[in-house]
């Protein structure tokens, strides 16, 4: 059992605050250098396997890869995959003048997809995963653990000892890295521009959990009129609001289920646009195959000019979802991932772009509804050498025309196509929650077997509510493809931004590497970004304002929570002031353990005197729990638990609970258990031969009585002669969010019988 060696008296009435007037940012800066140590627990066996699951999932064998990489065919893939179905109308929503911009049309898609999809994320993004969680969120916690940037004073020294919290470095170091570094931390308003950077790219996710079920659906749907020309666009938007309200309700029965549901559906999806692109670029233009070469582009713009730039709008929507590859991470794994977009993904959209813009080569006036027009028709078909020289092949086209088949399964992939962002969505809200970026709501872990696979309720129903209403206002695919378009850059934008403080930082990358990765992916994300505001007022502000809102919600909830834990930061109590209170005589001593809830963890928060001095009353086994997010995904079981003693010859005690942003609470039975287990062991190592038999004696005594949780309900105001502003924030915005969200003690699981609240207000 290996044990951090625990500090001394000084050491601990530092922590408690005698020797610190000042808890400022920099004196607990200190701490993290010099921090308190406190006793490392050994192995929680319940908890083991589930404690690496991620590990597991990263470092899988081949049998596990290929299972993961069926599944994310069915989770990733379905936005990036049914892109055919709305690219080329959004890129040409005037009709074509020039057959020659097919040409530089598909240039730009083919190289749009390798740059973008395949190399950045699928070769590049990946790699930078958090423990094999991916997402905004992934990449700014990686920067909080190599530089102090986070903004909630309480790191501690333990936390990097942490093995998930340690990266693997390069060896080298640069002065680029260093001056980064200083920087980063010497900054405040870095370090705010980095959180609030981090919550656009989140709120922007969510817009595209928004969007994409909206234009992916109602494009699939709108093929119906090849059928039935006299259908209304009313009667298609309102079958498309019906198949959201109910792709919708599958959500709560998990990832792993509705991968293995949807995957049969989304390869035979991919096998069908494969096979149909590959049919019309033989039948009708094989030499679209000149756009392989870029200079097609450069001509695109020669003629077209400051169109052409605009078109570049759609242009951006056959990369929608290539964000999800990164933020659907924590779902599967690395190698599963780019496995399946090199054999699948890649290849079959690739040609199914080429078979479209091979028939727009002879039918230019179908571009309004490019994706439906270019399937074969029987009459088609059966003039093909294919027809004539395979008998397989004559049997399935005599038995059913190629329309029906192709737009049921378009429907179906349409549906699937939402799930992508949908999972994105549940995992970068899950970890704003842990991270203190976004207000308490329910996280339910869906998969035993893979840890990452969550579910959240209310943001699935703010999604479909919101789904419904976009649907409804718009109608139709090229306005909502707009809003699309700059929701989908922006998180490509701040990604890149991100990903470069990585290779400088982190990775140490080459300084060649990183200007030639600037002045390509960087610059054409950035002209994709440009075009997309272009179109601003023709629907680009849905994703702008959705964002604005889940950003204020955000900013206001990590302000109040970051002024709470600083005014108890500020105002902790003093270790005389502890003594005074366990020596006097006329407070009582009652049996059992006590488990006082606190967010410090550095000193004792002011609301146990409050609770003292109303109560009149301390349990013989204090101990004081900390509930603590570290910035990484996951951490070990057998490094969860921190004990340390809080004063000398007391029975109380500190416990830090440390979890990573992907970990899954346990239920409180079983917490109890290991807690009550791991203070014996500490106190069996921490005590002498003598008080080592007393205090584990009272510990029993105090378990049989039982445990009682001591909970702060802390209200926060604003103190006199703050700004208007802050008073608007702290007092009516903040508090008003506390009232609609999950209570601490609902989101730690404490039984409500055991439970006893003390009221305080902190003046901020």
């Amino acid at each position: 059992m290996h044990h951090f060696h625990r500090g001394k008296r000084s050491v601990l009435m530092a922590e408690l605050g005698e020797e610190r007037s000042s808890p400022e940012e920099q004196q607990v800066q200190e701490q993290y250098e010099h921090g308190t140590s406190l006793s490392k627990q050994r192995l929680f066996d319940l908890e083991a396997d589930e404690g690496s699951a991620n590990a597991v999932r990263q470092k899988a064998d081949w049998g596990t890869i290929w299972k993961l990489a069926f599944q994310c065919i069915g989770v990733v893939y379905g936005d990036l995959g049914t892109s055919p179905l709305y690219v080329l109308p959004g890129i040409f929503p005037d009709g074509i003048k020039n057959e020659e911009d097919i040409l530089g049309v598909l240039s730009l898609i083919i190289y749009s997809i390798i740059i973008i999809t395949l190399i950045k994320y699928v070769f590049i993004v990946l790699a930078a995963n958090d423990n094999g969680d991916g997402g905004t969120f992934a990449l700014y916690s990686l920067i909080c653990r190599h530089a102090k940037v986070n903004l909630i004073p309480n790191q501690q020294a333990e936390d990097r000892e942490v093995s998930t919290y340690k990266l693997d470095l390069p060896k080298r170091n640069t002065r680029m890295a260093s001056a980064l570094k200083y920087s980063l931390e010497s900054s405040l308003i870095i370090k705010y521009s980095l959180l609030f950077t981090t919550m656009i790219g989140v709120s922007m996710v969510l817009g595209d959990g928004i969007l994409t079920p909206c234009i992916s659906v109602l494009s699939a749907v709108g093929g119906i009129r090849e059928a039935a020309p006299s259908l209304s666009q009313d009667a298609i938007m309102w079958i498309s609001v019906v198949i959201l309200i109910l792709l919708f309700q599958v959500q709560r029965f998990g990832t792993d289920k509705v991968g293995y549901t949807f995957a049969p559906i989304l390869v035979l999806w991919f096998a069908f646009i494969a096979f149909i692109g590959l049919f019309n670029f033989i039948e009708y233009d094989p030499g679209v195959i000149k756009s392989v070469n870029p200079w097609y582009i450069v001509k695109y713009f020669q003629r077209n000019k400051k169109k052409a730039w605009i078109s570049i709008g759609g242009v951006i929507l056959c990369l929608t979802g290539s964000e999800a590859l990164f933020a659907d991470l924590g779902h599967f794994n690395i190698r599963s991932i780019q496995l399946s977009s090199c054999a699948v993904l890649v290849p079959s959209v690739l040609l199914a772009y080429i078979g479209q813009c091979s028939y727009l080569r002879k039918n230019t006036e179908d571009v309004t509804d490019a994706f439906y027009k270019s399937i074969p028709s029987k009459d088609v078909v059966t003039r093909h050498d294919l027809y004539q020289n395979h008998c397989l092949f004559r049997v399935f086209i005599d038995a059913e025309p190629m329309y029906w088949p192709q737009f049921v399964v378009a429907i179906l992939a349409a549906i699937i196509a939402s799930q992508s962002l949908i999972s994105a969505s549940f995992s970068i809200i899950q970890q704003s929650v842990a991270l203190g970026c976004f207000p308490r709501i329910q996280v339910v872990h869906t998969s035993a077997e893979h840890e990452g696979q969550v579910y959240v309720p209310e943001i699935n129903t703010l999604l479909m509510l919101a789904c419904v209403g976009v649907t409804l206002g718009f109608k139709n695919t090229l306005t909502i493809g707009n809003a699309y378009g700059i929701a989908v850059t922006f998180v490509f934008v701040i990604t890149s931004m991100f990903l470069v403080l990585v290779m400088v930082m982190i990775w140490k990358t080459n300084i060649i590497l990183i200007i030639i990765y600037v002045l390509t992916i960087g610059l054409i994300e950035v002209l994709f970004l440009s075009s997309t505001l272009y179109k601003f007022v023709d629907g680009g502000y849905i994703p702008l304002l959705f964002a604005s809102t889940v950003v204020s919600i955000m900013f206001i909830w990590n302000y109040g929570y970051r002024k709470k834990y600083m005014y108890e930061l500020e105002n902790k109590i003093a270790m005389k002031t502890l003594t005074d209170i366990v020596s006097d005589e006329r407070i009582h001593r009652v049996e059992g353990l006590g488990l006082f809830y606190t967010h410090l963890v550095h000193g004792i928060p002011p609301i146990f005197t409050h609770y003292v001095s109303h109560v009149q009353a301390l349990h013989k086994v204090l101990v004081f729990i900390s509930i603590k997010s570290l910035p990484i995904s996951k951490v070990p079981a057998e490094e969860r638990f921190l004990f340390g003693r809080v004063k000398p010859g007391e029975l109380i005690f500190r416990c830090i609970v440390r979890y990573g942003y992907k970990d899954s609470r346990k239920d409180q039975k079983t917490f109890e258990e290991l807690l009550a287990n791991q203070l014996k062991d500490f106190i069996g190592e921490d005590s002498g031969a003598e008080d080592r038999q007393r205090e584990l004696a009272l510990v029993d005594n105090a378990l049989r009585d039982g445990f009682v949780y001591l909970m702060g309900e802390c209200e926060v105001m604003a103190a006199n002669g703050s700004t208007w502003v802050k008073k608007l924030t702290v007092d009516y915005l903040y508090n008003w969010l506390i009232r609609f969200v999950r209570q601490p003690d609902e989101v730690f699981l404490i039984p409500r019988k055991q439970l006893l609240k003390v009221g305080m207000t902190y003046d901020v």
